[in-house]
């Protein structure tokens, strides 16, 4: 017999589980599956009941019964009432196999007749329960399900607790939610089995928020908002729910500054303890709640004489988070803080805002309370707020600045110099820097509604172009607008036919137009004298050139860093550093590519420069990747690719690279999937450029998957596009020695040793001795399927040599794996009246090579040709890794730190590497010789090399 209570979950919910739940879902359901129980617990809203939910419909189809209660706090004095929602319907079933005393004790519960208490028939009762769930279980596995486990009659409660000790291996499980604010569940594991699984539900990320948002149909909310959507929430996804439902219901939406308006049901969520605060005590929070970072200081300094009682007052009652050391005011949830705010009056906001807009010791603090204080247009607040987002401008904190000039632009008068929407202009390309394009476009989108000056409806169309990314293509239709708004003014056209460059690039795939239209962009703007424009233009152009093999692109990038220089453009991501930069990876100088991107991605998270980090991170674990750090080269490509989605900005780029990381170092399914994504980024936007590199991605993780003819028909793919698009240098996708390799595999060596003609012609024209290389690896594999092994071994030997020295790591240990392979494949031939092969045949260099690198999908391979017997080989060579399974147990930084140990960098190298201080690095040192069980960083070279420490 089996026990539904509607364990269904609505279709439309079920989809909200896996939102930022996929891994704590899967641990639970395994520790079901294995026979054990699960207590689910975190703070109100969190989510327990949808995860338990679907948790009871996708493991209670495997239970024979499933038994459910469900309680409310207002039912919690009811004594037997969950007890009642458990057996209730099973009463029937049970009742005839327990003793008498038992039967007529559980019954009495149940029913309500007679007088049964915990007092007077305890030891029947708590034996009834046991009795029941052994008589249940013995026709089949058993599933209890309880929610709000904390609001559990007592009674109720000691019962199931009391069973719940004593079932031993009867097949009773029992999945529960509790509500808790910190980790005190340990009081409630005592109603559950001794194998109970405890999984805390935490908060979402600003990703997961906007996906659960989206899944629940609140789409035009802009990213800026969800931001303030997750910070308000605190990441909750009840709340963040709430919040979104409000915002899509409501007609106009928060100005700058002002926090997100707090609908009704959640204000009476968390401000019921408030009704316990003294007037003036409350009068003490909302002065916190206006304030950036409130501090007893900051308090006092707005008037609030008793501080410390009133907040002492408010800690009590759960409204403020106690701080052991500082002198912060922190709230206990961001909600309350603005619930606080919204509550309150607008002329006591105000007030608030007039007293800390001079109690604030920072500038721009004091200019936001000020705007917030002031109603109506004012040039000298209006001129305030200009300055403060200049300072935040130079702080790094363009989102700020964006904030403070939408501020200034409403306090700006209409006839004023500058104008309100020449800084709201500012605020837009504010917002473009700080990667909220959505606002930069809807900014940009206004100001053309009214704009009659040509040089501010160009600079508002830029924006409108800079906003859509890599999607050129949904802009199309503005270019002959924003040609006809430049006339023949020479710095708004060198505008835009810079843009128009990229268009053609993006849009066309055209690198012979991009190039053209860069070319005359950069003279346009020089004639404008709009240097920022000039450089921004050489620099595209000598990113083009490159990327074509075009002989001129070392010229080009000596002109785009000739001085004078403009600051911002030095560290862009289409700027001459970032040119100048792919120069040299593209040209084997990888170290000094290296030092050159560290420093720009150092720059440019100084100055809050959203996108071009992502970027610089994308194109450091790029860098790494091809020296063999893999391992550093996977956590900057999943960095770059959270940042990316967080921020909706070079997704498909991003996750291009973190295909190539995790194929190299992490995952080849999720590889695989991350490459697919990339090109449906590049399909949809149009993007032919980054298409061509999505399917080179999706090439390489389909060739160390093993599926070489899944890797052909990519990679020929790859060659159309490129040949289209007029990319020339192999070096930009080096996937040619792929697309060669995977060739010979399924059988079509001539084919093969075509690619690398053709290749090797552009490859020696320019001078690319990495990609000469590789190629000559992909023709050893030809000359070995034609059978001239002694030729192909001599010649694999030679590059694994040369591809150390140019300091391709991860190429080199590809050599050796593929010498190793032809050795033992020739090796097994007969070889009568020849001369013995050269080298012994063994895996153990390419074993050492790739642990060296991390590699792990590389590692499988070489130890999948191992065991199919292929050679002999020392256990070191086919024992797991150790190095890289007790790295797998640490902490992300201190994996990070560990493997750059490895590779050999001393601690002030891992520190800059890093971007952290030297005694950063000695304290994770510290912690890591503490988990791995180890003594100095010998012992960390000793677990790379596979050796065991004593």
């Amino acid at each position: 017999m089996t026990v539904r209570r509607d364990f269904q979950e609505p279709p439309r919910s079920r989809p909200d589980l896996v939102i930022g739940r996929e891994d704590l879902f899967t641990s639970a359901r395994e520790q079901l599956g294995r026979g054990g129980s699960v207590l689910l617990h975190g703070p109100a809203g969190i989510g327990k009941s949808t995860v338990l939910r679907a948790l009871a419909a996708d493991y209670g189809a495997s239970a024979r019964t499933v038994l459910r209660c469900s309680a409310t706090e207002s039912e919690s004095h009811l004594p037997f009432l969950a007890l009642a929602d458990l057996f209730g319907l099973v009463l029937d079933e049970v009742s005839g196999q327990l003793p008498a005393a038992q039967r007529t004790a559980l019954e009495s519960a149940l029913t309500g007749r007679g007088e049964s208490t915990l007092q007077r028939d305890g030891l029947a009762l708590r034996l009834a329960v046991l009795s029941a769930l052994r008589a249940l279980a013995a026709k089949g596995p058993v599933l209890v399900v309880a929610d709000d486990f904390q609001w559990l009659d007592a009674a109720s409660a000691e019962l199931l607790g009391f069973a719940a000790r004593r079932l031993g291996d009867t097949p009773v499980q029992i999945l529960c939610a509790v509500r808790t604010e910190g980790q005190e569940y340990d009081r409630h594991l005592r109603a559950s089995p001794p194998d109970t699984l405890a999984v805390r539900l935490g908060p979402l990320t600003r990703t997961q928020v906007s996906a659960l948002l989206d899944h629940r149909g609140y789409t035009p909310l802009s990213r800026s908002t969800i931001r303030d959507i997750h910070r308000t929430s605190g990441g909750n996804p009840l709340f963040a729910l709430e919040l979104g439902r409000a915002l899509a219901e409501s007609p106009t939406r928060p100005r700058p500054g002002e926090p997100l308006p707090v609908p009704t049901s959640l204000r009476a969520l968390v401000l019921s303890r408030l009704e316990m605060l003294s007037d003036e005590a409350r009068r003490t929070l909302l002065v916190a709640s206006a304030g950036a970072r409130p501090t007893l200081a900051l308090l006092h300094a707005a008037g609030r004489e008793h501080a410390e009682a009133e907040t002492a007052q408010a800690a009590a009652l759960g409204l403020l988070a106690t701080e052991a050391e500082g002198p912060a005011v922190r709230f206990a949830h961001p909600l309350i803080s603005a619930a606080l705010y919204a509550e309150a009056p607008a002329q006591e906001r105000r007030a608030v805002h007039a007293a800390l807009s001079t109690a604030a010791s920072d500038p721009i603090e004091r200019a936001r309370h000020l705007a917030l204080a002031t109603t109506g247009t004012d040039p000298e607040v209006a001129a305030r707020l200009a300055e403060a987002g200049a300072l935040a401008r130079d702080r790094g904190a363009p989102s700020v600045a964006a904030s403070l000039g939408l501020l200034a632009a409403r306090h700006t008068p209409a006839d004023s110099t500058p104008g309100p929407d020449e800084r709201r202009l500012q605020a837009a390309e504010d917002a473009i820097t700080a990667g909220e394009a959505d606002l930069a476009r809807d900014i940009a989108r206004d100001v053309l509604t009214r704009a009659t000056v040509p040089a501010e409806r160009v600079r508002a169309w830029m924006v409108v172009i800079e906003a859509a990314g890599q999607a050129l293509g949904d802009v199309d239709a503005v270019f002959p607008q924003v040609l006809a708004d430049a006339g023949d003014d020479p710095g708004l056209l060198a505008l835009v036919h810079y843009q128009l460059a990229w268009r053609g690039l993006v849009v066309e795939g055209d690198f012979a137009e991009a190039r053209q239209e860069a070319e005359h962009a950069a003279r346009l703007a020089a004639e404008g004298e709009d240097r920022r424009t000039e450089l921004m233009a050489l620099s595209f152009q000598a990113s083009t050139e490159t990327l074509m093999g075009h002989p001129g692109a070392p010229a080009t990038v000596k002109r785009a860093l000739r001085e004078p220089q403009d600051p911002y453009v030095a560290c862009h991501h289409n700027g001459a550093g970032s040119a100048r930069f792919r120069w040299l990876i593209m040209s084997d100088q990888l170290p000094e590519a290296r030092a050159t991107i560290t420093a720009l991605l150092r720059e440019v998270r100084r100055r809050g420069m959203v996108e071009s980090e992502v970027h610089f991170l994308r194109f450091l674990a790029d860098t790494e990747l091809r020296t063999g750090h893999c391992g550093r080269a996977l956590d900057l490509a999943r960095e770059s690719l959270r940042l990316a989605r967080d921020a909706g900005i070079g997704e498909g780029a991003s996750a291009m690279l973190a295909s190539l990381a995790e194929a190299s170092a992490g995952d080849v399914d999720r590889a695989l999937a991350l490459a697919r994504e990339a090109a449906d980024h590049a399909e949809v936007d149009g993007d032919q450029m980054y298409l061509s590199r999505a399917l080179a991605a999706l090439g390489y993780a389909q060739l160390v998957a093993g599926d070489p003819a899944a890797t052909v028909r990519s990679l020929r793919r790859v060659r159309e596009l490129e040949h289209g698009l007029g990319i020339n240098d192999p070096a930009r996708g080096r996937w040619h020695g792929d697309l060669a390799e995977a060739l010979v595999r399924i059988g079509e060596p001539g084919e093969a040793q075509d690619v690398i003609d053709t290749t090797r012609a552009h490859a020696l024209r320019l001078g690319r001795e990495s990609v000469l290389a590789v190629l000559d690896r992909a023709e050893a594999l030809v000359r070995a399927a034609r059978g001239e092994h002694e030729g192909a071994l001599v010649r694999l030997a030679s590059v694994r040599d040369r591809l150390g020295r140019l300091g391709y790591g991860l190429e080199e240990a590809r050599a050796a794996f593929a010498l190793a392979r032809l050795r033992a494949q020739a090796a097994a031939l007969p070889r009568t009246g020849h001369a013995p092969l050269p080298g012994p045949a063994s895996y153990d260099e390419a074993a050492r090579l790739f642990r060296r690198c991390r590699a792990l999908p590389w590692l499988r391979q070489v130890d999948a040709a191992v065991a199919a017997g292929s050679t002999p080989v020392e256990p070191a060579s086919v024992a797991p890794p150790v190095a890289l399974d007790a790295l797998e147990g640490l902490a992300s930084m201190e994996r990070q730190v560990a493997s750059l140990v490895m590779e050999g960098a001393t601690n002030r190298e891992i520190a800059a590497r890093l971007f952290i201080s030297v005694k950063t690095v000695e304290a994770t040192l510290t912690r890591v010789y503490r988990k791995l069980g180890i003594r100095s960083r010998v012992d960390i070279v000793r677990l790379a090399a596979g050796r065991r420490t004593t």
